[in-house]
């Protein structure tokens, strides 16, 4: 790459014109690596922190959905506050404000310190990806979007890869507070690259704040995820602590809705969902993603549960799925700007239902790892192929000043939908794993103080419950083919059909 290639200004910005997006894509990646790093080391943590915190794993995933609920909580003010203050400098804020989270993470005393810091990073890392989104969708020439966000997926590759086999070395032979220290000097990197690469904030129109928008939606999307979560912990949805926050969540969600369709300047502008690609290619994310990402709680717990591996080993049995995941993702990115999303995605969606099916088919407690990796493998080739495609589906077409709302958008329901998928995955395999086995019933922690005889004897039943839990992923990835087959032609996405 060369940067010599036109004069440069007074200023020096004419010289990087040409290999400015693709500099800041790579900027981008690392303050995506470092989100997506987080969420990955945590799944090989879940077992040990269960054992150090002494806690259920209904409460223990609380440090990943309550996560995922400040992820949501914050997204849907992005797009406000990147018009209001500037993408490139609220972007630089909110990695500060990661890396200040993690720090605090790593020094926690208790399960409710960890989560409430981990909710402090989710306040932060929310912003990171819809952000990121909006600056390298306002510096990518049309003709290499589907490129240039293959790049930026590279953060689904290194993140997934790394952080379970890094995560599971720091686990068993360090700390698991150092999943969280090491997040410190990505941020700082990532800050300073980013005040040298990134353009200035241009001054735009400052719209008012949608309040009553934001009292709905927060607190509604929470209220359900707590919901589904407290179905989990009491193995039953008729209790009053159950249905009446899930009650109340959807009601604050519909009034949000009414609201956001009657608005002059809703939080979220759901007229977007007017545009074809937009709406098709929303509808592919919470289909897919709710198992995808659900799943992915399950595959760590398996290993270490079940088959008594270190959470190093956990993560390295891990490493095949992301790896292909992260191939695919960089060959689809390339080929959509051919191809087109419709044929990509809908392979894709099918093809991780496959896999996901083979996992079910076979899983069992003492399955040959080749086996197991291998359907592992595929769900991650259709993972790759149906993740960013979409969003760069989404996103076709996208004029200048809609950039902030959309990838807000698109990534409030990627981050809404996961969560909602990790709840129910461990809503799923806590009652999967109590109905099979009786020392269950209490939860990860009864299993952790049973003897090693005891736990072998009880391997085929927890691993019955795995293969139960399962099936969530199969149906829902599945269930992803049919709005993708309502993606846009090659034809159409060249033209950034948005009807």
């Amino acid at each position: 790459m060369t940067t010599a290639t036109s004069p440069a200004t007074s200023d020096g910005t004419a010289s990087r014109a040409r290999p400015a997006p693709l500099a800041i894509a790579l900027v981008l990646v690392l303050g995506s690596i470092m989100v997506t790093l987080d969420q990955t080391v945590v799944n090989v943590a879940v077992n040990r922190l269960s054992q150090d915190f002494a806690v259920p794993l209904a409460t223990l995933q609380w440090v990943i959905t309550g996560y995922s609920l400040a992820l949501g909580a914050v997204i849907p003010v992005t797009a406000w506050a990147a018009g209001r203050f500037g993408a490139k400098r609220l972007y630089l804020l909110a990695i500060v404000l990661f890396g200040a989270g993690s720090l605090l993470a790593g020094t926690a005393w208790n399960i409710e310190s960890l989560i409430a810091f981990r909710v402090l990073q989710g306040l932060g890392g929310g912003m990171v990806m819809p952000l990121g989104m909006t600056i390298l969708l306002r510096a990518a020439p049309p003709d290499r979007l589907g490129r240039l966000m293959s790049t930026l997926g590279l953060a689904i590759l290194v993140g997934p890869l790394a952080g379970p086999v890094l995560g599971g070395w720091l686990v068993d032979e360090v700390s698991w507070r150092w999943m969280f220290f090491l997040n410190v000097p990505i941020g700082v990197l990532v800050v300073l690259l980013g005040l040298r690469v990134f353009p200035r904030d241009e001054p735009g129109p400052v719209r008012a704040l949608d309040v009553p928008g934001l009292l709905l939606l927060s607190p509604g999307l929470a209220a359900l995820i707590y919901g589904v979560t407290s179905g989990g912990e009491r193995g039953e949805f008729a209790a009053p602590g159950v249905w009446v926050p899930l009650l109340l969540g959807g009601t604050l969600v519909a009034a949000f809705v009414l609201r956001a369709l009657t608005a002059r300047h809703p939080l979220i502008d759901l007229r977007l969902f007017r545009r074809r690609s937009f709406a098709t290619a929303s509808g592919v994310l919470t289909l897919f993603a709710t198992g995808y990402f659900g799943s992915m709680l399950l595959l760590p717990l398996y290993l270490q549960v079940v088959r008594g591996e270190s959470a190093t080993a956990a993560g390295l049995l891990g490493a095949p799925l992301a790896l292909a995941s992260g191939t695919s993702m960089q060959i689809t990115g390339r080929l959509i700007d051919r191809v087109g999303p419709r044929r990509i995605v809908v392979a894709g969606a099918a093809l991780a239902a496959c896999g996901f099916a083979l996992v079910v088919a076979q899983l069992s407690a003492d399955v040959p790892y080749w086996r197991l990796c291998a359907a592992l493998v595929l769900v991650g080739l259709g993972g790759g192929a149906t993740m960013m495609p979409t969003m760069t589906a989404a996103s076709a077409g996208t004029p200048r000043d809609l950039a902030p709302a959309v990838s807000t958008t698109v990534s409030l329901v990627n981050t809404t939908v996961g969560a909602i998928g990790t709840a129910v995955a461990s809503v799923l395999l806590t009652a999967a794993m109590a109905a099979r086995v009786p020392a269950a019933e209490g939860g990860l922690q009864s299993l952790h103080a049973l003897p090693p005889d005891a736990l072998a004897e009880a391997a085929p039943g927890l691993a019955d419950a795995f293969q139960h839990t399962y099936v969530w992923a199969v149906v829902m990835t599945a269930l992803a083919v049919v709005p993708a087959l309502l993606l846009p032609r090659r034809d159409e996405f060249r033209r950034g059909v948005s009807r």
